[in-house]
């Protein structure tokens, strides 16, 4: 038995004279023992055709959103999503790099690449410049540091003459990637969140004000770790969207995205927006400077003055976008008015559930391994709970809001 052996790979294909490659890509998934689903852009057409995709990997190949003459097929983007162990893209233009950096959505295969609950193994193939051009590194980057996998592109000859990076890397090395991604990706899990996906975000976030200084409050991340552990530990698939800490990827946690800003974190949320509960544990900055200075403010013996201004408001955008599946659990650390403010928080942002923390109380705040919380639920409900270690309170809270317990 291989390692691919029985694996799900959903393999994008896109309009690049690389295209040619998926054929033996795809001969080589199913030699591995794999199942294979093929999903090409409308210009990948131009280079290698459906049948000849479809009569190797043996299964229907894809290509628009809605399909023709086929009924009840709108949603076979989130089919195919929730049947992948991994998602390639070989090759990737540096069209599809830049749509799936930003989230477009106007075919089969960005669809999927939305849906997905897997790991995305991104195989760019174009031109040397087009490659080395400082956007499409930047788009790159954009995935690496959402968590998704992209590999280097090989040097040699390429179609337009030139020498240099830019080649797709060898449909061989695609394969031993493909398995190291598996290999590394958590196993299936068992438990009562078995088959769940969650996103939690922790931590605090970082508002530049010049490149050594920032705005950003106490928070050390322990709560929103506590409640990624405790969620995995259950079955649940977790996806851990972490501001600056210096804390170690609980045990079990599926990825984990490391963010700076609150903008930042708004993006790798919203990534994660399709997810069956977002619970928002992050400290997230309420202001950041209007303008921040490219260079170090020197002190000059006067006072500073810095105009604030909000940051996109994480929790209320979340609750516009909630869907009937979803469940939205956020937290308010409050100094006064505690109760009165948490309700009010719970109702404006459409949440189903949301922690309170009372700073100043005896065992709760930043810093300490305690915590006390009152954790209100949108169908009225109020349970408050004693100081306990932290860990003990993420059981509570997981346990209470997810499995009604």
């Amino acid at each position: 038995m291989t390692a691919l052996e029985g694996k799900h790979i959903v393999l994008g294909v896109c309009g690049g004279i690389a295209a040619y490659k998926a054929a033996e890509l795809v001969r080589l998934y199913k030699k591995a023992g794999a199942h294979v689903r093929v999903l090409m852009t409308p210009h990948a057409h131009r280079f290698v055709t459906p049948l000849t995709l479809g009569t190797l990997s043996e299964e229907e190949v894809h290509t628009e959103i809605f399909p023709p003459n086929e009924k009840g097929s709108w949603t076979r983007h989130v089919e195919i999503g929730l049947w992948a162990d991994i998602m390639v893209v070989a090759p990737a233009t540096a069209q599809t790099v830049a749509k799936l950096a930003d989230g477009t959505c106007d075919s089969m295969l960005t669809a999927v690449a939305l849906s997905r609950r897997c790991p995305l193994l991104v195989c760019p193939a174009m031109d040397h410049d087009m490659y080395m051009h400082a956007a499409t590194q930047g788009n790159m980057d954009t995935l690496r540091h959402r968590g998704d996998i992209v590999m280097e592109a090989a040097h040699g000859e390429l179609a337009s003459g030139l020498v240099g990076e830019g080649r797709l890397p060898e449909p061989a090395d695609i394969v031993n990637t493909t398995i190291r991604v598996l290999t590394e990706a958590a196993p299936r899990r068992s438990g009562p969140l078995a088959g769940q996906a969650l996103t939690v975000t922790a931590g605090p976030t970082r508002e530049p004000i010049d490149p050594v200084r920032f705005i950003s409050n106490h928070s050390s991340g322990t709560m929103g770790f506590a409640i990624a552990e405790t969620a995995a530990r259950l079955g649940a698939e977790v996806t851990l969207i972490s501001g600056p800490v210096a804390l170690p990827t609980p045990a079990g946690v599926a990825r984990r995205v490391d963010v700076e800003t609150t903008a930042d974190m708004h993006e790798a949320v919203l990534a994660r927006g399709a997810d069956d509960v977002i619970i928002m544990v992050a400290a997230v900055a309420d202001y950041t400077p209007a303008s921040a200075s490219t260079r170090k403010i020197k002190k000059d013996g006067h006072g500073l003055a810095l105009e604030l201004v909000p940051t996109v408001d994480i929790l209320a955008d979340l609750g516009s976008r909630k869907q009937r599946h979803q469940r939205l659990i956020g937290f308010a650390l409050e100094t006064h008015d505690g109760l009165e403010n948490a309700r009010g928080k719970l109702a404006r942002k459409n949440l189903d559930w949301i922690v309170l923390n009372i700073l100043g109380e005896e065992g709760a705040g930043f810093g300490a391994g305690t915590n006390k919380v009152t954790i209100l639920g949108a169908d009225g409900s109020t349970v408050k709970l004693p100081v306990l270690p932290k860990a003990e309170v993420a059981a509570a809270i997981v346990h209470h809001t997810l499995l009604g317990v």
